[in-house]
């Protein structure tokens, strides 16, 4: 997995359920809340920050396809990062991903919980049985491996394009070209507001990488499901967005979830249920997309002795990774656990996710240029998309504690292995006729590669 060559993949993953699971990374649960924020910073120019962030989002998901295609691998953008910048960098990008995004989770549930329990009149108190509830069926459908996890986001994905469109087209009636002005009421700056709400409403892209090694033909698959997915992505956001403003005017951003709004515009019976199940389907469906990545990387990790080999099991393309989907589990429930003892404060947690996803694209921006031939299509996609990312990383850079702590204790890893290292020469070469089998801690000293 650490060659520099182009890896041969035997997946079963096909571009069906390859899309479905590209379109659930992204089209996640900011669809629930975005329209709504973007149009009371930006008003109406809030549509323009939708077609800019699409536009932006090109370079990032294109680098992203063209290295998945060309180096299917569990490890994700950690196993491009290795190649190209080693072993060290590659850690902090698997630690971030693993440790960092993970803090997502728990904040998708709960974001699917709240809404569920406020459009069903349940008390607030059960909120987190409700995310407790959420947590289990995705873990449940990649215990049984990638393929049947893709075939149900297939049936998850279905679902939330036909809720959205019945939502969009019960509202559409209701809008006004009069909600169109003025355009700008905030200014550019406004835009540029709503740009920075969207950039996390299209971020996800890295998801598809982890999983890349299980796509049938990943040169071929990969390419047309990042291409669909963003079409498909782009034009949900964009379509609601117009509808938002048009339909609901200045009022767009005065309630918590504007597709509430509009769907009680052409159905005050229907509003409620629609966008329960809207929420639901969503914190299902990125739950179950992203569970895909994390064990997959989880295993490459383990494969790369930068986590106990012991999770290594199911890193192979086809194999399922249950005992690094378990190690998710633990995570994701101890954040969640924290979660809960805070009181449902989901900001300290969406600052570590979203930190650690800034971290890992610019690495693995850095990386591609590296990686891809000079001049090429995809090289330059890398550079516009390296430059982008840096830019992304010094708007967050109030937010990278968490990302600054999982590298140091990446740094820590390879300080412990050279020290190790150094200790294992002193001693000199062990006899080869021994008097007892060897440890596994001495097999593993033994044959850790330096970091």
């Amino acid at each position: 997995m650490t060659s520099s060559s182009p890896v041969t993949s035997h997946g079963r993953l096909g571009l069906v359920q390859g899309t479905a699971l590209y379109i659930a990374s992204v089209l996640g649960t900011g669809l629930l809340v975005l329209p709504g924020l973007a149009a009371e910073v930006a008003g109406p120019a809030s549509i323009v920050a939708v077609l800019a962030v699409l536009v932006l989002s090109v370079p990032l998901a294109g680098t992203f396809a063209v290295l998945a295609a060309r180096y299917p691998d569990p490890g994700g953008v950690a196993s491009y990062v290795r190649r190209a910048l080693g072993d060290t960098a590659a850690r902090m990008a698997g630690y971030w991903f693993m440790f960092g995004v993970c803090a997502g989770a728990p904040v998708v549930a709960v974001l699917g919980a709240e809404y569920v329990a406020a459009v069903a009149g349940i008390d607030h108190a059960m909120v987190p049985v409700i995310a407790a509830a959420i947590f289990v069926p995705p873990f449940l459908v990649n215990a049984f491996g990638v393929r049947v996890a893709g075939g149900i986001q297939f049936v998850l994905t279905a679902l939330l394009l036909a809720v959205v469109v019945a939502v969009v087209a019960l509202a559409a009636p209701a809008v006004e070209a009069p909600s169109f002005t003025p355009f700008l009421p905030h200014g550019w700056a406004g835009v540029g507001t709503a740009i920075s709400l969207f950039v996390w409403a299209f971020a996800g892209w890295e998801v598809g990488t982890h999983i890349s090694g299980e796509f049938r033909d990943p040169r071929r698959a990969i390419p047309l499901a990042t291409a669909i997915a963003l079409v498909v992505t782009g034009a949900c956001y964009l379509v609601l967005q117009i509808v938002t403003v048009g339909a609901l005017g200045s009022a767009a951003g005065e309630g918590q979830v504007p597709l509430l709004e509009l769907a009680r515009l052409g159905s005050p019976d229907l509003g409620a249920p629609a966008v329960g199940i809207i929420a639901a389907i969503v914190a299902l469906g990125v739950m179950n997309a992203y569970l895909a990545a994390f064990a997959k990387l989880g295993a490459s990790l383990a494969a790369n002795r930068d986590l106990p080999r012991w999770f290594a099991k199911g890193v192979e393309a086809g194999g399922v990774a249950r005992r690094a989907l378990a190690l998710t589990g633990v995570v994701a429930l101890g954040y969640f656990a924290l979660m809960v003892a805070s009181g449902l404060d989901l900001t300290p947690f969406i600052l570590v996710h979203t930190s650690s996803m800034v971290a890992i694209y610019t690495l693995g921006m850095i990386a591609a240029v590296r990686l891809l031939e000079r001049g090429t299509l995809g090289w330059w996609l890398a550079v516009v998309a390296a430059v982008l990312c840096a830019g992304m990383l010094v708007l967050a850079i109030g937010s990278l504690l968490p990302a600054a702590l999982l590298a140091a204790a990446a740094v820590v890893v390879t300080l412990v292995r050279r020290a190790r290292g150094r200790a294992a020469q002193r001693r000199g070469p062990r006899p080869k006729n021994r008097t007892r089998p060897a440890t596994t801690q001495e097999r593993t000293t033994e044959s850790a590669p330096s970091a």
